[in-house]
């Protein structure tokens, strides 16, 4: 005696193991309908109750945060630690530390040339002169301003160049033939924009009356 389901014509199985030969064909195309089991018919169910409930508490209850909003209080928080850093650092800082202490630290100027070749050398040059050499004595201007020709177009001090290199070009300026320079701030933590000033200290002793 077989043990295969018997087959009937119908629309649809009404009980469980009934296996129904529906009556519509196409080209020959048959089709079969079981009735699903209850556990199948029981998670089908569920996942559509808790659609809607879910649906009903993100966009009417607004129980749950979206993806945007979630990034944006997570930028928040970084924006916050890094405004205390910054104050952190700022008040550790003046013209006359930024000179003696950092730029004749070893091991802030090193850290500072590091941040430098990483950052900055494709716009101020290897030797920080803005310019570089493309053979046959020739150079070609890069978009940032030389860093060691003694001119500081905004403003010279050692904490005046930690601030155009942690806020970059001022907004109401040009930049430097259309070129303007980002706000590092954003990228870098304090004590790094701080080295990085360090290190073109550094590299302009005579101005900053460095000891050679």
């Amino acid at each position: 005696m077989s043990n295969e389901p018997e087959i009937r014509r119908g629309q649809y199985a009404e009980k469980e193991g009934e296996v129904v030969l529906r009556d519509h064909e196409y080209d020959g195309i048959q089709e079969y309908d079981q009735k699903l089991p209850n556990w199948w018919l029981f998670i089908f169910i569920a996942a559509h109750v808790f659609f809607l409930g879910y649906w009903v508490a993100y966009y009417n209850l607004g129980w749950f945060k979206s993806d945007e909003q979630k990034i944006n209080t997570a930028m928040a928080v970084i924006e916050e630690a890094q405004e205390k850093a910054l104050v952190d650092m700022l008040a550790k800082l003046d013209d006359q530390k930024l000179v003696s202490e950092w730029a004749t630290d070893p091991v802030r100027v090193t850290s500072g040339s590091e941040v430098y070749v990483t950052n900055c050398i494709a716009c101020h040059g290897q030797d920080l002169a803005g310019v570089i050499d493309v053979g046959g004595g020739q150079t070609v201007a890069l978009p940032g301003l030389p860093l060691t020709d003694g001119e500081w177009k905004y403003g010279g001090t050692p904490m005046e160049i930690f601030k155009i290199i942690n806020e970059g070009t001022p907004a109401d300026s040009t930049g430097h033939n259309g070129a303007k320079m980002e706000a590092w701030g954003l990228k870098l933590p304090p004590v790094q924009i701080a080295e990085l000033t360090a290190f073109i200290i550094s590299e302009n002793k005579e101005e900053f009356a460095l000891s050679q």
